[in-house]
């Protein structure tokens, strides 16, 4: 059963060398070369609209499937693989939102009220978490297999789940905490391995399964529900 027509934005970009399409939570998105002429995108994405309609489709049977936040007093997050408890107070006189957990519970204070003040209280503290819990997975990581990287970013990409440089300089997504834990252990794995091997060839997928024996399982569900996580 197709969708219906995807609308899409279109953005140039310096650093693309032939045209293509995200589909995110956020929309359809067609990156292109700066000089492209913009009368070639409709016909791009005209002779793509098989798979975008596949992978909305995926995305709002994922979204289905899995329970969404709740961002209210009384409501529930994820965090790897567990539901917490959304506690929100809303006062006035405060200057900076404040997020903090006791056991299963998650406790935002919040100067105002309304959704927008409590997501950008949670990915404050989202953010915050995501350093702890991937330093942990990282230098377990590399010291099992005596790599060492250079240095670790938390970032909120709408595309990438992490990256390695060739310096070793590793960015890891905020949102892999509101995955199950398996997701972000596979996927510090699966950068630690590109210390090694910098491309996705064949000898990085066999570097991969020798180490991860259950990776293929935990990127079938990272590509189906990656669009889910989100606040």
């Amino acid at each position: 059963m197709p969708v219906s027509e995807p609308s899409y934005t279109v953005r140039r970009s310096d650093r693309a060398r032939r045209a293509r399409i995200q589909v995110t939570a956020a929309g359809v998105e067609v990156v292109v070369p700066r000089r492209l002429p913009l009368d070639e995108v409709e016909p791009f994405v005209a002779s793509k609209r098989a798979w975008i309609d596949r992978t909305l489709l995926r995305m709002r049977a994922a979204e289905a499937e899995r329970p969404r936040p709740v961002l209210e007093d009384g409501g529930e997050v994820p965090y790897l693989g567990e539901r917490l408890r959304l506690r929100v107070r809303v006062e006035p006189e405060r200057r900076r939102s404040h997020v903090a957990r006791h056991a299963e519970e998650l406790n935002a204070a919040v100067s105002e009220p309304g959704p927008a003040a409590v997501v950008a209280a949670l990915e404050r503290w989202y953010r915050a978490q995501a350093r702890t819990e991937v330093a942990i997975r990282l230098d377990t990581a590399v010291a099992r297999v005596g790599r060492s990287y250079s240095s670790l970013q938390i970032r909120g990409q709408r595309t990438r789940w992490a990256s390695c440089s060739s310096k070793g300089a590793m960015s890891f997504n905020w949102r892999l905490l509101l995955a199950p834990p398996e997701i972000l252990d596979y996927v510090v794995e699966h950068e630690v391995a590109h210390l090694e091997i910098h491309d996705h060839s064949q000898r990085f997928w066999d570097l991969l399964a020798a180490r991860r024996p259950g990776y293929r399982e935990e990127e079938r569900w990272l590509r189906r529900n990656g669009a889910t996580l989100r606040l």
